[in-house]
């Protein structure tokens, strides 16, 4: 019998979940066992489990899961140097030459268990078969919106916490904003970060110039970035990358006043935004890498969880099918996945 067992998120801000009730009640239905563990936060009630004839487990037990336990979490585990027997699923972020992703892997390869990636589960043709790419846009637009919007009160973006639902969100923008209309550009318009980003701009009444591969084609420099005051950037770091923003962009003349790196890979090699190296997070959102005039990064890299119930379901409703092929697991997207990890490995 195959057994899931869903982990409680340990990072702070995190209320997603990649298993909704309904998901769970369907693989207990196909002869799965599902375990979930309580939580201090997720976004869904854990009676909900319960209630579909999910086991339940302490919050955080997972290392003594048993040995065929197949781990299944959103962000990343507890850094603390740990050996990982079990096979786990997750967001690694482990094989674009992260340092932090080289330490996981060392991880795994100690404890002799397995890394399914959820950004490497895809289909034959190389694409995610489920992501919160949407909602990673939607609300990476907000957030860099209202790092400008403090910028026109002389300020640095205060904290963000989690909203009710998108309509609150843009509602919060629209206001923060008033009568500014910056100029947004977004480059990954045709993705799904990209069409969230534009969506969110788009519904707080913004004119946006959707920029994608064609548009970016030719490489850098890319002097119409600077020619805007928000740039949002929605295209993952990968070899072959251009360079959208260099190191030196921020004493160069521009318009340029906010950048929301929303793909958010700041430690790659790959990474097409040259003038920060580290993320922002929930408290500060944003960094300020030039003064006179100001230029801000948001780059907060668990922007669903601003949404959580939203991007929860959305995600969980894409991953089920998926989900499904765990008593198979050495088949189509998860054979495909742990090629990847032994790749990387």
């Amino acid at each position: 019998m195959t057994h899931l067992w869903v982990r409680a998120e340990q990072r702070a801000n995190e209320e997603r979940v990649g298993l909704m009730p309904d998901g769970a009640a369907a693989l207990i239905a196909a002869g799965f066992r599902v375990t979930v563990e309580d939580s201090s936060s997720r976004a869904v009630p854990l009676e909900s489990y319960r209630a579909v004839g999910c086991d339940i487990a302490p919050e955080g037990s997972w290392p003594g899961a048993p040995d065929d336990a197949i781990v299944f979490g959103l962000k990343e585990l507890p850094e603390d140097g740990t050996p990982l027997r079990h096979r786990h699923i997750l967001f690694g972020h482990a094989y674009k030459g992260q340092p932090a992703g080289r330490v996981l892997l060392d991880r795994f390869r100690a404890g002799g268990g397995v890394l399914y990636d959820l950004e490497s589960l895809v289909d034959e043709n190389g694409r995610r078969l489920a992501a919160f790419g949407y909602w990673a846009g939607f609300a990476g637009a907000a957030v860099a919106l209202k790092c400008l919007a403090a910028q026109g009160r002389d300020e640095i973006c205060g904290p963000v916490a989690r909203y009710t639902g998108r309509a609150a969100m843009v509602a919060d923008v629209v206001a923060d904003l008033g009568a500014a209309r910056p100029r947004v550009i977004v480059i990954g318009a045709l993705g799904r970060v990209g069409t969230g980003a534009a969506d969110l701009c788009e519904q707080a009444g913004l004119a946006v110039t959707r920029w994608d591969i064609a548009e970016t084609a030719r490489g850098a420099p890319f002097p119409e970035v600077m020619a805007h005051e928000v740039f949002l950037n929605c295209i993952l770091a990968r070899p072959g990358c251009p360079v959208f923003v260099p190191a030196d962009a921020g004493a160069a003349p521009r318009a340029l006043r906010v950048i929301g790196d929303i793909a958010c890979d700041p430690t790659s090699e790959f990474s097409p935004i040259k003038v920060y190296d580290r993320v922002t997070d929930w408290a500060q959102p944003a960094l300020r890498v030039h003064d006179d005039p100001p230029l801000d990064v948001m780059a907060i890299d668990n922007l669903p969880s601003l949404l959580p119930l939203e991007a929860s379901e959305d995600y969980a409703a894409q991953l089920l099918d998926v989900l499904r092929g765990l008593d198979r697991i050495d088949e189509g997207a998860w054979g495909r996945a742990r090629v990847e990890f032994q790749r990387h490995l």
